[in-house]
């Protein structure tokens, strides 16, 4: 069947045996495919803007340059998909069966036949991850970025009463000296779990991370939500001499290799000037584990 350039906005196609339709470049907006089997269809340049695919299957379909925003593929079957070029926003994937999504591909022609060369695809599981994984390969400005912040970023978490953020904000200043690139999060506050989210996946991507424990009802939660999960981020913790603790912080320390001793300092002016080998530990352990990766 052949729907090429067909305008079929808002249409009704549920549950229609559809194997290997062409809909090249058709205008499938807001449209009900429902239970459609659509294997091996192709959807190349097709416009899918709220389209309705819901338990739809799509295997090895060619879905190359199409508009996917807010469409629905709840319950559907997306295996041996070519997806190089998709628009992928605010996709429904609940249920959705993603694997061997092919985003780069090259043909080969021997003895006069073209066929697809395996060993130059790259496949995904996941529409929505195609396109970074896509733009990671290949442009290298975004590589400069994820570089930079696993080689320099520093992520520098506490709650900041007055008296503590002058230190910290000290301590900023001194790492961009270092040509570091500090993060600071303040946890004055209680935190969505958003803000959390956020402050955990940065965690993972830092090259270490320095924790203000001066205050004892500084940041064990935190601490807790984020140091299980990292194993290649080393945790530097500072502490005023003299001022209180975490508590359960040995215990801590004991089952995460990667949190060090926590460097106590007798006051502000000698933790600045000592910087560079207070934080040396920390930046030979992130080292270390960027070798053995």
């Amino acid at each position: 069947m052949d729907f090429a350039n067909a305008v079929l906005i808002n249409s009704n196609l549920a549950w229609q045996e559809l194997k290997g339709a062409n809909f090249h470049e058709a205008n499938l907006g807001g449209a009900k495919l429902h239970h459609a089997d659509l294997t091996g269809a192709n959807f190349c340049t097709t416009d899918l803007y709220e389209t309705e695919l819901l338990d739809a299957v799509l295997n090895n379909a060619n879905l190359q340059g199409t508009q996917l925003a807010k469409t629905n593929f709840e319950g559907a079957q997306l295996v041996g998909c070519k997806i190089y070029g998709i628009s992928a926003w605010d996709l429904k994937l609940d249920r959705a069966v993603q694997r061997d999504l092919i985003i780069r591909y090259r043909y080969r022609s021997e003895g006069g036949q073209t066929e697809l060369s395996n060993e130059d695809q790259i496949v995904v599981d996941n529409l929505e991850v195609a396109q970074f994984i896509y733009l990671l390969l290949h442009n290298r400005r975004i590589r400069h970025v994820i570089d930079t912040i696993t080689s320099k970023v520093i992520l520098i978490l506490g709650r900041f009463t007055e008296e503590r953020k002058a230190v910290l904000d000290a301590i900023r200043e001194e790492l961009r000296n270092l040509n570091l690139t500090p993060v600071m999060f303040d946890f004055d506050k209680p935190v969505s779990k958003d803000v959390t989210g956020t402050v955990e996946t940065l965690a993972r991507l830092a090259r270490f991370i320095i924790a203000d424990l001066t205050d004892p009802s500084s940041i064990p939660h935190e601490l807790a939500t984020v140091v299980p999960f990292l194993r290649t981020t080393p945790v530097l913790p500072i502490k005023l001499k003299g001022s209180g603790g975490y508590s359960m912080f040995d215990d801590f320390r004991r089952s995460y290799p990667w949190v060090l001793e926590p460097y106590q300092y007798k006051d502000n002016e000698s933790l600045i000037s000592a910087l560079p080998e207070v934080i040396a530990p920390a930046d030979r352990m992130a080292e270390d584990f960027r070798n053995r990766s």
